[in-house]
């Protein structure tokens, strides 16, 4: 992954609901952005079920 983590980047291997608040936290900031699928390492990891995850997702 290029991208490091920081205040407005964050690496997740798997969605969480509590990540909403991050979202809404990013959103009254100056923005932000959570990776799904890759771990603390910055290594990709994929996603099982990306179709589910985008229509579970609120949007």
């Amino acid at each position: 992954m290029s991208e490091k983590e920081n205040q407005s980047v964050e690496w997740k291997e798997s969605w969480q609901d509590e990540y909403l608040k991050w979202i809404c936290g990013y959103a009254n900031a100056s923005g932000g952005k959570i990776f799904i699928g890759i771990n603390d390492k910055g290594e990709v990891i994929g996603i099982s079920n990306a179709k589910d995850l985008l229509e579970k997702i609120p949007g």
